[in-house]
């Protein structure tokens, strides 16, 4: 009987099931201020006008659900927007966009004002469903290029390749692996000088196809739930990453501490050795800033709690450290032991804080304690609960929360379909909550840790979820010590900051098996780069400590680690950007260089830009020579100031001691003096090196105190520094903020401007001819160590005052 009824309830729906089932054609349409509801034969529908350059496109079989989403935080704003109904289109006007909804059947396409198409469904496909699989194709354009969807494997540009979100542990995973970790659904598409973004806000399993096995399309759909993406135009690259960021929200200035060297393994205990890893890292020079500490520091692996013979007092360890300078961050994963007695579990149980089976029963899942139970982070309870558990680490002098396994990661890797969750109120499956877990999480450990810490806390995870950049830093896992894993993570990292995620670090010298010494040095290199630097390395591998790879390497990682510290001001300038407009501080050629077709090609695909104005070209340590390319424009070589031509590519040799590093002329870098953690003070001379080229700049320099949020009600410090060489000055603007600066006095180091007259004010400037010696020492074929080599500049040097400053030249 119940097999009839389910197929009467088919007919009575109108559902083809195993079938293709397209939305059909519209029969009916309703303007609602700056949304048009659609009904279609087969389907119902929202076009949203969200800005003059966003577009939202909701569609489902049904009446469509809660209007609810994990990664968008903000709303459509105020925007003029003329409807014109046809009979066979619906034409919906910015002033900058125009969307053209036809009626039979149901069909989307985006152009610009002049009529070039940007974006448009693929004709005779259009968004269809099989079961309750949802997809939308989209006409391939000739050419299309397509870069970004966050943690992804593969090349720059995505086009013939297909890709799954569903966040997955992947230990030692290959370089073609797919899923990973994160699930970030936004891709940027590319042709005819035009660029648009696509954000599939869908927690579903969702697949994203660029032209894979087929010529005719690129697509995007999720197993269950609703077709709901955005469409955002944009001029420039960066205007999409801004624009998606807007909708999903952008990071908090992180700690200063944050931004230092990490020390890390799997693991360090006990006490003793973590007091010789600090002591050994000052003792040596190696600046650093913290230190991580893996599972062994728990009991038994059971979360918030200690092993108390490895650790017997874990806050006056961290006060040890901290007079060090010092700061620790510790692992927590979402494993909760099930185990009488254990508090924290049977608060949790007490507090309804884990997710069940639908008999009301907690799920329960085999990880490092055990069998476990998990909180669910989807709900008030559950997150209120953690909140205050994580709490406690304030107390132990913890300064960085390290959340792990939360994919969610357990044996067996097959949590059940069943499982619920409380998804704010509104029950929903293991199916639609998956790819969602790890950014409640994080938003969790974040909230919870900021108020019990009254300061900023650093919050790094494995897994998550668009939107996560407003809670976390994230890492990309387990990775391996082997020359095409160091080249991925560049890849990785950059694609990750496509996303709006600009606190991005890998393991730095490979998690897995052991680097040779030329892959080692050549990561350091590469991860002093990065926006996070951490160096990590598996149990039961060799250690990966900047000593351990012998006197020579030592020396070189312990230069490019300093040279990290001496950019810090220019680091945390571009962190402050990421708060204005969600730009990565780590960024690929693309960005900047959309239209350049050689930036796509797998000898320079790995090259990238470190804020706006280094460029890296990494390489692996084995290699003698290396071919660079040179985006349009010219370039410096960081080392000794040779101008290099752009818009070519130049075989050179390559040496273990140096990183091809080139400024981009124009550029702006503020740099300090070099301390050995950030507490330190630097000196009180910020030098300001600036680069001549044809084309000018401005850089936004940035402090604050660097640990708590006075930053949001004005205590800070905010000066525009613009290079104009049409008008041959350099303009400091006036200081912005009631936070004092750190420098008391401004050195301009200038690089290529000539002899010719300096004036500030009007007035004749002195200034001098200094050696500045270059940020790495060099080594010669047989290893040994030879003084740096350097470059003269002209510096000049002025009293930080309050006012505008201009000096010609």
């Amino acid at each position: 009987m119940r097999k009839y009824l389910f197929i009467i309830g088919l007919f009575l729906t109108g559902k083809n099931f195993g079938q293709v089932q397209p939305a059909g054609n519209v029969t009916a349409v309703k303007v609602k201020g700056q949304q048009l509801l659609f009904t279609m034969q087969y389907a119902v529908g929202e076009v949203t006008v969200y800005s003059p350059t966003v577009v939202r496109v909701r569609l489902g079989e049904h009446a469509l659900g809660r209007d609810f989403s994990y990664a968008v935080v903000n709303g459509p704003a105020t925007t003029h927007v003329a409807v014109n109904q046809t009979p066979e289109a619906v034409t919906l006007l910015t002033d900058s966009l125009k969307v053209v909804i036809a009626r039979k059947p149901f069909h989307v396409a985006f152009y610009t004002l002049d009529g070039r198409v940007i974006n448009e469904d693929e004709q005779g496909l259009n968004t269809s469903w099989i079961n309750s699989f949802v997809t939308t194709y989209k006409h391939l354009q000739e050419g299309e290029r397509f870069i970004g969807l966050g943690e992804k494997t593969g090349g720059l540009n995505k086009r013939g390749s297909a890709y799954t979100n569903w966040n997955s542990d992947n230990f030692g995973y290959r370089t073609d692996k797919d899923p990973l970790y994160a699930t970030f659904p936004f891709y940027i598409g590319i042709h005819h000088g035009l660029r648009y973004g696509i954000f599939l806000d869908n927690s579903w399993q969702t697949d994203f196809n660029f032209g894979a096995s087929n010529n005719r399309f690129s697509s995007f759909g999720a197993h269950g739930g609703e077709m709901n993406y955005y469409f955002i135009a944009g001029a420039h690259v960066a205007d999409i990453i801004t624009a998606y960021t807007g909708l999903t929200g952008r990071m908090k200035m992180p700690p200063l501490w944050s931004l230092g060297y990490q020390q890390n393994r799997y693991s360090y205990y006990p006490e003793t050795e973590v007091m010789r890893i600090a002591q050994t890292l000052r003792e040596k020079k190696i600046p650093a800033d913290g230190i991580t500490l893996d599972i062994h520091y728990m009991d038994k692996y059971k979360v918030f709690t200690w092993d108390k013979q490895r650790f017997p007092d874990p806050a006056a360890m961290s006060a040890k450290l901290a007079q060090l300078g010092i700061k620790l961050t510790v692992i927590v994963d979402p494993g909760i032991k099930q185990e009488e007695g254990y508090g924290v579990y049977e608060r949790g149980k007490k507090a309804g804080a884990f997710i069940k089976y639908p008999d009301s029963t907690d799920y329960t899942g085999q990880v490092w304690p055990g069998w476990c139970a998990f909180p669910d982070f989807t709900g008030v309870k559950g997150r209120a609960w953690w909140e205050k558990e994580i709490s406690k680490y304030a107390g132990d002098g913890i300064s960085g929360i390290w959340n792990d396994m939360n994919e969610i990661s357990t044996w067996g890797q097959k949590m059940p379909d069943n499982v619920l969750f409380n998804n704010e109120g509104e029950s929903a499956t293991h199916l639609q909550m998956h790819n969602v877990y790890a950014l409640n999480m994080a938003r969790a450990s974040f909230e919870g840790y900021k108020q019990a810490l009254n300061r900023r806390p650093f919050i790094l995870t494995r897994s998550g979820y668009a939107g996560l950049q407003r809670y976390s830093a994230i890492w990309t896992g387990d990775n391996r010590a082997e020359e095409d894993h160091m080249l991925l993570g560049v890849r990785l990292l950059y694609n990750l900051g496509l996303a709006g995620v600009p606190f991005t670090g890998m393991d730095v010298g490979g998690f897995t098996g052991g680097a040779s010494v030329p892959l080692y040095v050549r990561w350091m290199q590469v991860g002093s780069f990065n926006p996070y630097m951490r160096n990590h390395t598996a149990v039961n591998t060799k250690s990966s400590e900047p000593w351990s790879y012998g006197e020579q390497a030592l020396e070189i990682v312990r230069n490019y680690i300093s040279l990290r510290y001496r950019l810090l001001p220019y680091a945390y300038s571009n962190f402050y950007e990421a708060t204005q407009n969600g730009l990565p501080l780590m960024r690929t050629l693309a960005l900047d260089y959309t239209d350049d077709a050689a930036i796509y090609r797998s000898a320079f695909e790995n090259q990238y830009m470190y804020g706006r104005a280094f460029m890296v070209a990494p390489f692996t340590g084995a290699e003698g020579f290396g071919n660079i390319y040179f985006p349009a424009g010219s370039w410096y070589d960081l080392y000794t100031d040779q101008l290099i031509k752009g818009g070519q590519e130049l075989a050179l040799p390559l040496t273990m001691s140096k990183l091809p590093v080139y400024v981009k002329a124009g550029s702006i870098v503020p740099m300090q003096s070099l301390v050995q953690h950030t507490g330190e003070k630097p000196s009180d001379t910020l030098v300001l090196h600036v680069y001549a080229g044809g084309s000018g700049s401005q850089f936004m320099y940035y402090e604050d105190d660097g640990s708590s949020y006075n930053y949001e009600k004005g205590d800070y410090y905010r000066r525009r520094i613009t290079y104009d060489p049409a008008s041959r000055q350099i303009v400091l603007g006036k200081v912005e903020g009631a936070y004092v600066s750190e420098f008391k006095y401004t050195k301009l180091a200038l690089h290529g401007f000539g002899e010719g007259e300096l004036t500030i004010g009007g007035k004749k400037a002195g200034s001098e001819m200094e050696a500045l010696l270059a940020p790495v020492s060099k080594f010669d074929p047989q290893g040994e160590a030879n003084e740096p080599e350097g470059h003269t500049i002209r510096t000049v040097t002025v009293s930080n005052g309050q006012e505008e400053m201009i000096l010609k030249y």
